[in-house]
């Protein structure tokens, strides 16, 4: 995704001010609500940005607030503060990325999700929808869009997550569509589908580097259960030691977060004819 900043001929003053001054606050962006224009025309929709990089939230922030329909009224780097403020924020949407500074962006997700069950979320990450897409919507997502995709991409994906449907690539519908039309011993399933989404990010941190007491304290568990989650891992992925975890990990890693395949259909005839509102995400079916 390619930002670059534009003059924002929508915003008024006090918008573009009270949304500047609302970072890092926890306080609500009141102006930025902007529930009805002078003219009487149709409210913006607010919008609570959550990434760790402050680069990223800017580049975000311009691309929203250009627009005359859209506006950001917060933004958060981690789980805690998202959770706070998104409370006295009141967004129509949330953008949330997966790598968090502390916490991780499906356990906000399923979160928020209890919290607000009416708010609908939007993921917007780096790494692989085929890796993380199933994951984040039985979590309680509406939609994943990885971050090398195209503004309007972008922007089309929040309009529709915001009329109440769902949003993925055209290409994890059709991986959906495959993997609903067939039994399930033709689909060989990726061995890491096996984690739970607790022990795929303990696995990811692992592979970044990180060890037992950095995992503890970025997802805010306890080192007893984080050495219990690496005990799961070893193994549900039939490995022998904690040496041989690691370097799968560091492997993964390097080779798998961005570019992952999808689970592979044996049988390659199949034709994904079928409507998208037939697309099942699991425990239950979703519009798309």
């Amino acid at each position: 995704m390619h930002l670059q900043p534009r003059k924002n001929k929508h915003l008024t003053a006090n918008a573009i001010s009270a949304r500047r001054t609302f970072r890092g606050t926890g306080e609500a962006c009141v102006s930025g609500r902007m529930k009805k224009t002078t003219n009487g025309s149709q409210a913006k929709h607010r919008v609570f940005v959550v990434d760790d990089h402050p680069i990223v939230r800017n580049g975000i922030a311009q691309l929203i607030d250009r627009e005359a329909d859209l506006v950001v009224c917060g933004e958060a780097e981690d789980e805690p503060q998202a959770l706070a403020a998104i409370d006295k924020t009141a967004p129509d949407i949330v953008l949330v990325d997966l790598m968090l500074q502390r916490g991780d962006g499906i356990s906000l997700i399923k979160q928020l999700s209890a919290l607000h069950p009416k708010l609908p979320i939007l993921v917007l990450s780096m790494h692989s929808e085929a890796l993380y897409a199933a994951r984040v919507l039985r979590a309680g997502a509406k939609g994943y869009l990885m971050k090398r995709e195209a503004v309007e991409k972008v922007l089309f994906a929040i309009r529709r997550v915001l009329a109440g449907q769902y949003y993925l690539s055209e290409q994890m519908q059709s991986n959906l569509l495959a993997s609903q039309g067939k039994h399930d011993e033709n689909v060989v399933a990726s061995p890491f589908e096996k984690l739970s989404d607790r022990e795929l990010e303990v696995f990811r941190l692992l592979g970044e580097g990180a060890g037992s007491s950095k995992i503890a304290r970025q997802l805010n568990l306890s080192i007893n259960t984080v050495a219990s989650h690496r005990a799961s891992i070893k193994k549900r992925l039939g490995l022998k030691d904690s040496t041989e975890l690691l370097q799968h990990a560091i492997r993964w890693v390097q080779t798998k977060m961005v570019e992952s395949e999808p689970p592979r259909v044996l049988d390659a005839g199949s034709s994904n004819t079928a409507s998208p509102q037939q697309i099942s995400r699991g425990e239950r079916r979703v519009r798309l």
